[in-house]
């Protein structure tokens, strides 16, 4: 059985997709980075034999969306992020649950599009013969989703600045440097920017995410 771990920041206005905040103000971001988690929270919960695991940091209890969270968290395991860079967290949170004796399938909670069969299919590549680690490449360079065998691998990440347009690359390079053969997964977008946020929310018309950006007065528009 493999871990499903969502690392995750409570949505608090103006801690959360602050990069959006210009476009349709901090409390709105904040809602839109809740219904984000919480369709990403839909596709961990329904993928089947896995165990949902949520690595957070922040006040949830100041967040948008609370009570919906809170629901929502209660079918995980939460445990708290640690460490002061974002790298170290990340490896952090793999390392946390090396007792488990599980494999982990990590991903954030700015990709709403990502489905049960698309986690599935990722967990299955994982296991692949030969196969040590997976990485989602993410269209800005940095990566969606990040599988391994073995959740003590996760020490690779430590030297890798994260939240850079070479992220992915260089994450791939510290995999394979620590002796992983590495399987690569489908590429998406994250949601950092406006244009990203529509892109997404066309993928996922019914999600809570495409409500929320319609109601901020940015519905998707299919691209011709």
């Amino acid at each position: 059985m493999t871990c499903l771990l969502v690392v995750a920041k409570a949505p608090v206005p103006g801690l959360a997709k602050t990069r959006l905040s210009p476009q349709v103000g901090a409390r709105r971001a904040a809602r839109l980075a809740a219904a984000a988690l919480l369709d990403t929270l839909d596709a961990v919960l329904a993928t089947p034999g896995t165990v949902a695991v949520v690595a957070m940091t922040g006040a949830l209890a100041e967040a948008e969306r609370a009570a919906e969270l809170s629901l929502a968290l209660a079918g995980c395991l939460v445990i708290r992020q640690r460490g002061e860079s974002f790298a170290d967290r990340l490896a952090n949170a793999h390392g946390d649950l090396v007792q488990c004796g599980r494999s982990v399938v990590q991903i954030g909670m700015d990709t709403p599009q990502v489905s049960p069969e698309l986690l599935t299919e990722s967990i299955e590549a994982l296991h692949a013969p030969g196969v040590d680690a997976v990485l989602g490449p993410a269209t800005d360079g940095g990566w969606w989703c990040l599988g391994l065998r073995s959740p003590a691998d996760a020490k690779a990440l430590r030297q890798v600045p994260m939240s850079r347009s070479d992220t992915g690359a260089r994450t791939r390079l510290a995999l394979r440097r620590a002796g992983l053969a590495v399987d690569e997964l489908a590429e998406l977008s994250d949601v950092d920017t406006m244009a990203d946020a529509e892109r997404v929310a066309i993928l996922v018309p019914r999600g809570r995410f495409a409500a929320e950006l319609a109601e901020a007065g940015r519905p998707a528009v299919t691209r011709r």
